[in-house]
């Protein structure tokens, strides 16, 4: 049942549907009487929520797995209880039996599998929501990894795809998510990103990237690739021997030193993260492996990100400012990367900025130090959810991929002061680049003169600060309120269409005229009213 398009649909729009309804719901009967029990009341509804749709996303599989993902790494829209859930969502599913993998795999040759593998595992050696990976040699006798995509699962993952356009209209519709992200670009990003990974012949050209990008990179391999036996379906690469990078177990058995294997880790995606081109967009545990030797080694490159080199600039600015604590650089270059929209408040951004960054190279911040951690994660939600900041689409995988990546180096070493092991490889790549270490001389001279030369609108406008700021959160308060105010009855008016719809639907199935002309009465002035509230919703957005 599950695998029938209009059924997963129907069950991914309900899903939605029903949580909007519940949040909505609750919103409104405890709107004037919010305490501390109606706090608790709250947190037990977003727990159910949260382990309903981890629920049914383990039952449907597809899409919902990776939506689940990513969603568990957006702490700036997600509430905290919603994060803890989805974090073990694992992309884990039940193998297919191997008769159906087994045609899959000939369909693609054009020929029975034993002419080209001498021999094959009986079982899947991982097992993922796209494909699935079996050991196998060839009867040239090396042993080989075969990724063969699961039966119909291009079928699955565009019906997923109907499905989120829906919820992401709804959320557009009735929640304030649009606030915080371009849905639309958002969806197109999702369904490039998700939609390349059924293309094995993009994860061969990605792998083949890597490869010669790190051929030199010591400590760290990337499998070789048969193209001669790869297809659009089917994937075949060297097997390497190894296991999980965070099997802390492994690691003392063999002698491994986790600080070395950091530092590794470290450098690669830095290089990733700083400079123009491709970046591994799912870098969890099961990808990334070491050897008993301690070489890391990358795998599975179906999803993978760019990094354009105008971003690669703003990037390198913001590197650039953090490390001479110019913060003005550092908005300017975040700006750059489009995470402003244009009423957003420069000044009291980089004050932020200033107070987060120099809290963290004060306190040398480490992943046990919760109360910093706490504080500094507080004012960041602070700063996003006043400030009209966005996370553009197209950056919606990279902070994934840098949050799951941070995960495992304090996986490694709880201790492990980041800041500190990128300083050296920052100072290193500044200075292989020229344009680099040209802007990092330009803007030392500055950081040195600035506080001399803007002395005096320092002093102007410390004394104007207040009146900006009270000034500035009028003005913000008074928009907020009205725009709720448009929120809120436009939910209302959809809702009537809802009810209304059901009491035509109720009043023609029992043959009652009287109530059928009342329901579509009230169904027509709910169309009318919702057309009006959505008018005043985007006038009130083209204001603002």
């Amino acid at each position: 049942m599950k695998y029938f398009s209009l059924y997963r649909i129907y069950t991914i729009v309900w899903l939605a549907v029903r949580i909007f309804i519940e949040l909505v719901s609750f919103k409104k009967r405890h709107s004037r009487n919010w305490n501390e029990k109606t706090e608790k009341q709250w947190e037990a509804l977003l727990r159910r929520q949260a382990k309903r749709y981890k629920e049914k996303a383990l039952y449907l599989e597809g899409v919902m797995i990776k939506l689940g993902q990513y969603l568990s790494t957006r702490k700036d829209i997600m509430p905290d209880i919603y994060i803890r859930e989805l974090t073990d969502l694992l992309d884990q599913v039940p193998p297919v039996p191997w008769e159906k993998s087994k045609k899959v795999l000939e369909d693609e040759w054009n020929k029975p599998y034993s002419e080209v593998l001498h021999e094959i595992s009986a079982q899947p050696i991982a097992s993922a929501s796209i494909g699935e990976v079996y050991r196998a040699t060839l009867h040239s006798g090396e042993e080989v990894a075969v990724k063969i995509q699961r039966p119909k699962i291009g079928d699955i993952i565009y019906s997923d795809f109907r499905a989120v356009r829906i919820v992401l209209w709804l959320a557009r519709h009735f929640t304030k998510l649009e606030n915080t992200m371009d849905l639309s670009l958002f969806y197109r990003e999702f369904v490039r990103t998700i939609g390349d990974e059924l293309n094995f012949h993009l994860e061969l050209e990605n792998g083949l990237y890597f490869q010669k990008k790190y051929e030199d990179f010591e400590g760290l391999e990337i499998p070789s690739y048969y193209p001669e036996y790869s297809t659009k379906r089917v994937l075949v690469m060297e097997w390497m021997e190894g296991n999980r990078v965070n099997d802390l177990a492994y690691l003392e058995e063999h002698h491994i030193d986790k600080y070395k294997i950091s530092n590794v880790l470290l450098e690669s995606f830095l290089d990733q993260l700083l400079n123009e081109g491709k970046f591994h967009a799912d870098p969890h545990p099961g990808n990334i492996m070491v050897k008993a030797d301690g070489t890391i080694v990358l795998i599975d490159f179906g999803m993978i990100g760019v990094i354009r080199k105008r971003d690669a600039m703003y990037i390198r600015d913001i590197v650039i400012g953090v490390m001479l604590k110019d913060y003005k650089k550092v908005v300017e270059g975040i700006e750059g990367m489009r995470f402003l929209l244009p009423h957003a408040d420069k000044e009291e951004i980089e004050r932020v900025l200033r107070m987060l960054i120099e809290t963290y190279s004060d306190n040398g911040l480490k992943a046990n130090d919760t109360r910093v951690v706490e504080d500094i994660m507080n004012d960041i939600e602070k700063l996003v959810n006043n400030q009209p900041i966005q996370l553009p689409s197209e950056y919606a995988f990279l902070g994934r991929a840098i949050s799951t990546f941070i995960g495992i180096l304090y996986s490694l070493d709880p201790e492990m002061d980041l800041l500190e092991m990128s300083k050296p490889m920052l100072k290193k790549w500044l200075k292989d680049n020229s344009e680099g270490a040209k802007a990092t001389v330009v803007n030392f001279a500055k950081s040195s003169l600035k506080p001399l030369l803007s002395l005096p609108n320092q002093l102007e406008q410390v004394l104007e600060e207040p009146r900006k700021y009270r000034e500035w959160k009028r003005t913000h308060e008074i928009v907020r309120m009205k725009h709720e105010m448009v929120v809120s009855r436009k939910r209302d008016a959809f809702l009537l269409c809802l009810l209304s719809c059901i009491l035509v639907y109720v009043s023609y199935y029992l043959d009652q005229l009287y109530l059928l002309y009342a329901s579509s009465s009230l169904l027509l002035f709910s169309i009318v009213y919702y057309a009006r509230m959505l008018m005043q919703h985007r006038r009130l957005m083209e204001k603002s």
